[in-house]
Order: C-alpha cells, then sequence, then structure tokens
C-alpha cells in the first residue's frame, strides 16, 4: 500500500493567479444613453396635440455600469474589454488590484468582435499579461477566469475548457467562441480567461 508523503505540494492555482491578478483592473463607466422612446412620439398628430416642438430629441438618461479588463501593454498603458463594457461611456475608471484609480479613454472598438482597446491617461501600469496562441489550446485544458462578477473586485473561478469554435450565438457578429465551464457572471465581461501557464 502505497503512503502519501506528508511534504508532498498541494496543487493550487495560487501561482498562476499571483502572477496575473495586477493585469486584471475593474472598469467603472458612467455615460448617457437615449431614454425608451414612446411611440407615439414620432407621431405628428400627438406631437401636436402635447406640443412637442418639430425637432426635439429624445430625452437622455445617465448610467452608471461596471466590467473589467486586462492589461496587456504596462508601459503605454493599453488595456482590452469588451466593447459593450465601454459603450456610450463618457467616463471610464480603471481600479486596480490595489485599489488606484485611474481615468481611461476609448483608443478604439470593434463591436462586430466585442472587443475595445483603452488607455490609461496617466501612463504606466503596474503589471501586463501574455497572450496566448488559442489555436494550441485543447478541449480539456483548465482555464482560470478573473475578474469582477456582481462588483465583487478580483473574483477566480476555474474550469476546464468545455468547446472550441462555438458558433451560432450571435449570428451578426464575428463568432470563434472557447466555450468553459468557469463560472462567469455580471461584471466579468472584458476579464481574464487565463491558462495555467499564465497566458491571456
Amino acid at each position: 500500500v502505497a503512503i502519501a508523503q506528508q511534504d508532498a505540494p498541494v496543487p493550487s492555482f495560487a501561482p498562476v493567479i499571483k502572477q496575473v491578478a495586477p493585469a486584471v483592473v475593474n472598469i467603472g463607466v458612467r455615460g448617457t444613453v437615449a431614454a425608451p422612446r414612446n411611440p407615439f412620439f414620432d407621431d405628428p398628430g400627438f406631437r401636436r396635440f402635447f406640443g412637442v416642438p418639430p425637432d426635439a430629441a429624445p430625452r437622455e438618461r445617465e448610467f452608471r455600469s461596471a466590467g473589467s479588463g486586462v492589461i496587456v501593454d504596462a508601459k503605454g498603458g493599453y488595456i482590452v474589454t469588451n466593447a459593450h463594457v465601454v459603450e456610450n461611456a463618457t467616463e471610464i475608471t480603471i481600479t486596480l488590484v490595489d485599489d488606484r484609480e485611474l481615468q481611461a479613454e476609448v483608443v478604439g472598438t470593434d463591436t462586430r468582435s466585442d472587443v475595445a482597446v483603452l488607455r490609461v491617461k496617466d501612463g504606466r501600469l503596474p503589471a501586463e499579461i501574455r497572450l496566448a496562441d488559442s489555436s494550441k489550446l485543447e478541449v480539456g485544458d483548465f482555464v482560470i477566469a478573473i475578474g469582477n462578477p456582481f462588483g465583487l473586485q478580483h473574483s477566480v473561478t476555474s474550469g476546464i475548457v468545455s468547446a472550441l469554435g462555438r458558433t451560432g450565438i450571435n449570428r451578426e457578429n464575428y463568432e470563434d467562441f472557447i466555450q468553459t465551464d468557469a463560472a462567469i457572471n455580471p461584471g466579468n465581461s472584458g476579464g481574464a480567461l487565463v491558462s495555467l501557464n499564465g497566458e491571456l
């Protein structure tokens, strides 16, 4: 009968998380969107009856939302997130793992692939993450998701790659999804899915 050595290390994701967590940020967004429009608003008779000027635009309302992002170039101050996280943003605040807050601006977005690039105005960031070659990913590989679900900063979940090349979710956009069983919730959008090598 084999007896396990007491000194044997217990498997843990902790070393990978310590390596990559500083490169995952919380993204706080403030912005404005058009308030829901009443269908009668476009009717000329309705507008005339209620005294709505012909050139009156729909009202806007302010919103706040949150998501996650990943630092990909610490020296240049570049962060990658999902485009829907920063859509209609007028102010973007990045919160680092040490709770420092920095202002960021959108450098570019691609809504079809749901990717956005941000740049921190104040320059250098504390860490960055290496990009993996996703073509080498295989079903069954362990992965770790790090983000800010429900506003809970730097939450970590793990799982495996359940499938590759998933399509048919949103036919109007680019699709080649990695499916995972790691728990991902509202606020995780834009966060990191990393390999055990600490690569995005």
